[in-house]
């Protein structure tokens, strides 16, 4: 006999739903749910934020008693959240650890209850989240499957070979209740319908018989049956049945013709217990932070596109660093920073909703940011006044390479090719070259027959047919204070000048390059800068990255597969993932214990850091880059490109 369990997702938050709509999806969505599960017997999982709670109770306190009551009866169960829905692995620790302890107090005080599971939002899985949702008091998780297993490498394996726990930072695991993006998608269609109610039932059939484990036979949104908040002009019409009519008759035929047992969230889980335990870190060093369904819903979505997510998301670092620099207690303080958080204003939001949001950042910025801070870079290497050490400038014969060099680094640039390194060597590293130019030819494959730079910047223009880099020849002008020197050019860009600065300390082994756009407008298309090249002699591989995403604690990948976050997913969706590094911190190490680091300030710019690496005939191609802007359905014109300043030393984690 089959057995089966069903999680809604209810979002009054949804980037597509306007505020005056909100009485409308409650009567249209909300209410029939509370009917299915009623009159169909099926103990359906509800998955709703505090904030969400928190506007039903206004709107319609009678929905929320009648919730209530039907959770106190085990008729349907709580399935937790947060106070909003937003994208742990791109927040920082404190603001996720406020969001869970807010949602679980939003859900005591509505309904008398702490839900058992938590659905991770938006399906964006990070390691450094299992410990918070431990450290909540959630006793399992719900995750998509489908982007496990890609991430895995587990696509062609049975179901079977699928962990059934989530392993954390620290000695902790979490058992996972999965959701299927293929079963929901289509128990969608069919409900609207788009398929036949047959083919449907053969499918389930068929999915049970293969996967002989209790099925997800559906795990996302409420809204989307009877209601269409209009976000496409190709959305399906309404079924003139009823769709929640014709949700209940789906699945009463699943019951009638399959013999489909229904579960509890919490029975399905309890089910999962009793099993052997099968603990791993579902995250890869392709897929560090796997998300929901198809590839255009990688975790770029919420960082670097939408209306103005790089811009968006630089404020709120720049908030939570005020929060925290005050010691700020005040909920209702952390409540609305976590609601600027919420990923559906990173997405389709409209216009009145994105107007919200930008006076709620206004006035946040007011309370609790001082104006004219310093970025956290550029005061870590400017500070203090001490007497030079030695310098050392020499330019070739052909004046094409500038190499710097000082007790503690040497660095060579190309001033014909925009200030790139050629190379960057740490005493640390015996003055060792780390990071440099590979020169066309080094690799045998004509596929990877180019120059590969660093320190540059890459702006590709799809609809243009454009590409623009910094690769240009420079006049630079150098600064020499006492223990600082600067070098700075302006290069010529798509529609303005980019001045760039290589920074040096001269008493420490750290060189920082800024990015100062000027204006230029941010482009339909991607922006990267930042672009750094591991030059493979100088490393024992393999290597290993650590950084912080959403969790207190560093997570570590090795860099023993390929890997390009910066592929695109589809034509449209123009990279397929990059790392979270919520504190602006990155470290890189080797075998030999060889170890670079990597910072930025996410208040000043908050980037997408990503990754690319390719092992060919026994050596290695490794680049780190930094977007700023990616293409994908929810892109929308102008928006900011913030400057840009990103420090390299020789560092441990």
């Amino acid at each position: 006999m089959p057995q089966g369990y069903l999680i809604f997702h209810l979002n009054l938050a949804f980037s597509s739903i306007r505020t005056e709509d909100r009485p409308e999806v409650i009567r249209k969505c909300y209410w029939p749910l509370l009917t299915l599960s009623e009159l169909s017997g099926i103990p359906v999982g509800i998955e709703l934020t505090g904030w969400t709670l928190q506007q039903i109770a206004m709107i319609d306190p009678s929905w929320v008693g009648q919730f209530r009551k039907m959770v106190e009866a085990k008729q349907c169960e709580l399935i937790g959240s947060g106070w909003s829905q937003l994208i742990g692995p791109l927040v920082p620790y404190e603001v996720n650890c406020h969001n869970q302890r807010l949602g679980l107090e939003a859900y005591k005080e509505k309904l008398g209850v702490t839900p058992a599971i938590a659905l991770v939002n938006e399906m964006a899985f990070s390691t450094g989240m299992v410990d918070i949702y431990a450290d909540a008091g959630y006793r399992g998780i719900v995750m998509d499957r489908d982007n496990v297993r890609l991430s895995l490498g587990l696509e062609n394996e049975p179901i079977s070979a699928t962990p059934t726990h989530a392993a954390g930072c620290d000695d902790i695991s979490l058992p996972v209740l999965w959701s299927d993006s293929i079963l929901f998608q289509r128990l969608q269609r069919v409900v609207h319908g788009d398929i036949p109610v047959a083919e449907y039932l053969e499918y389930v059939k068929k999915r049970s018989l293969q996967d002989q484990v209790c099925l997800p036979i559906y795990c996302n949104d409420a809204e989307i049956f009877d209601y269409r908040p209009g976000r496409f002009t190709a959305e399906s019409r309404l079924h003139s049945d009823g769709e929640w009519v014709r949700m209940f008759n789906v699945l009463q035929r699943l019951h009638d013709d399959l013999s489909m047992e229904w579960l509890s969230p919490s029975q399905a889980l309890d089910r999962k217990r009793s099993e052997p335990a099968k603990s791993a870190i579902l995250s890869s060093t392709a897929y560090p932070i796997p998300v929901k369904k198809q590839a255009k819903y990688n975790v770029n979505r919420w960082a670097v596109t939408g209306r103005d997510d790089l811009w968006l998301n630089t404020m709120c670092h720049r908030i939570h660093q005020g929060l925290v620099g005050r010691g700020e207690s005040s909920a209702e303080a952390w409540k609305n920073l976590c609601e600027l958080w919420a990923s559906d204003f990173r997405t389709h939001i409209t216009d009145d909703r994105w107007q919200e949001a930008l006076h709620g950042i206004d006035r946040m910025l007011s309370q609790y940011v001082g104006r004219g801070s310093k970025s956290m870079v550029t005061a870590a290497i400017s500070g203090g006044r001490l007497s030079s050490p030695g310098l050392h400038i020499e330019k070739d014969e052909e004046e094409i390479f500038w190499t710097i060099r000082t007790r503690e680094l040497h660095l060579t640039l190309n001033v014909r090719r925009g200030l790139a390194i050629k190379e960057l060597a740490f005493r640390a590293h015996d003055f060792q070259p780390v990071i440099g130019t590979l020169p066309q030819g080094y690799f045998s494959s004509i596929r990877l027959g180019a120059d590969f730079y660093s320190g540059g910047v890459l702006i590709d223009m799809p609809g243009k047919r454009s590409r623009v880099t910094d690769l240009e020849r420079v006049v630079p002008h150098i600064h020499h204070g006492d223990n600082l020197l600067q070098i700075s050019a302006a290069v010529p860009m798509t529609d303005g000048i980019m001045n760039k600065k290589i920074l040096i300390d001269l008493l420490s082994e750290k060189v920082v390059i800024e990015y100062d756009f000027n204006g230029i407008t941010r482009p339909m298309g991607i922006v990267r800068a930042g672009i750094l090249t591991l030059l493979p002699e100088a490393w024992t591989y393999p290597l290993w990255l650590h950084c912080v995403n959403g969790g207190k604690k560093s997570e570590t990948f090795t860099l023993d597969l390929n890997a390009d976050h910066g592929e695109a997913a589809t034509t449209f969706v123009s990279s397929s993932a990059s790392f979270g590094a919520t504190d602006g911190h990155m470290v890189i190490e080797d075998a030999a214990k060889r170890s670079l680091s990597l910072r930025w300030d996410p208040s000043e710019c908050a980037v997408a850091p990503m990754l690319k690496h390719q092992s060919i005939n026994g050596s290695h191609l490794t680049r780190f880059f930094f977007s700023l802007c990616e293409m994908d359905d929810t892109f929308r014109p102008d928006g900011h490109l913030l400057p840009f300043s990103l420090e390299i030393s020789a560092g441990s984690f």
